[in-house]
C-alpha cells in the first residue's frame, strides 16, 4: 500500500509545473519524449501529463527557469511531434490487434472501460477529425487512436489525421510556453499552465454535458 501511495503521489506531482521541471532536470529531453509517447501510445499512460508538460517544456526552452539549462526549441518541437505521432501509431496498431476483445477486459486502477466508450462515442461523432480534437482532451488523446484501430479506420486516413493532430497539439502548446517564458508573465507561469489545463478539459466537459442533457431529455 505504501508503494501504491508513493506512486499516486508521484503521478500528482507530474501535473504541476514544479514536478515537470524536476523531471526535466533529472532526465532532460529524453524523458519528455518518453512521456509524450507513453501518454499517446499506451493505454496505461492516460494519467500522464500532456498539456502542462508541453507548456512547461516551452518555458524551459525559453530559459526562464533559473537552474535549468534551456532546451533547443526547434529540436524539442521536432522530437515531441515525432513522439506524439509514433505514439498514436502504436495505439492504432494495438487497437487493430486487440479488436473488440478489449471490451471484455476487466477494469483496473489504470484501465477503465468507460474511457473506451467515451472515446468510441467521440470517434463515432467526429470521425477522423476526432484524432485532432482528442489531442487537446486529456484521456481521450490516449484512447481515440486505439478506438480508430478497433474500428479499422483506413490507414492512410489515420496517418493524415494523426500527423496534423500531433503537429498542432505539440507545436501550439510548446510555443505558448516558449513565448510565455520570454514575457513578463514568466514569474506567473504556474497560473498560466493551470489555465491551459482547465481549458484543455473544457471540450470533454462539454461532451459530457451534451450527453447528460440528451439522456435526461429521453427520460
Amino acid at each position: 500500500m505504501e508503494l501504491l501511495a508513493d506512486l499516486l503521489n508521484w503521478v500528482r506531482t507530474l501535473h504541476s509545473d514544479e514536478g515537470v521541471r524536476a523531471l526535466i532536470a533529472w532526465g532532460g529531453l529524453g524523458v519528455l519524449v518518453a512521456i509524450v509517447f507513453a501518454e499517446t501510445g499506451l493505454l496505461a499512460g492516460f494519467f500522464l501529463p500532456g498539456d502542462s508538460l508541453l507548456v512547461t517544456a516551452g518555458v524551459v526552452c525559453s530559459g526562464a527557469f533559473p537552474g535549468l539549462p534551456p532546451l533547443n526549441i526547434w529540436v524539442t518541437n521536432l522530437l515531441l511531434v515525432a513522439a506524439a505521432v509514433i505514439g498514436d501509431q502504436v495505439g492504432y496498431g494495438l487497437g487493430l490487434k486487440a479488436g473488440r476483445a478489449i471490451y471484455n477486459r476487466p477494469d483496473t486502477r489504470f484501465f477503465k472501460k468507460k474511457y473506451l466508450y467515451e472515446a468510441q462515442e467521440l470517434y463515432a461523432t467526429k470521425g477522423g477529425s476526432s484524432l485532432i480534437v482528442a489531442r487537446f482532451v486529456p484521456v481521450m488523446r490516449t484512447f481515440v487512436p486505439f478506438i480508430a484501430g478497433v474500428a479499422q479506420m483506413p490507414y492512410r486516413s489515420f496517418v493524415a489525421y494523426n500527423v496534423v493532430g500531433g503537429v498542432l497539439w505539440v507545436t501550439s502548446l510548446l510555443w505558448i510556453g516558449y513565448f510565455l517564458g520570454l514575457s513578463p508573465l514568466a514569474k506567473q507561469a504556474h497560473h498560466v499552465i493551470l489555465l491551459v489545463i482547465i481549458v484543455s478539459v473544457l471540450p470533454l466537459g462539454w461532451e459530457i454535458l451534451k450527453r447528460w442533457r440528451h439522456a435526461t431529455g429521453r427520460a
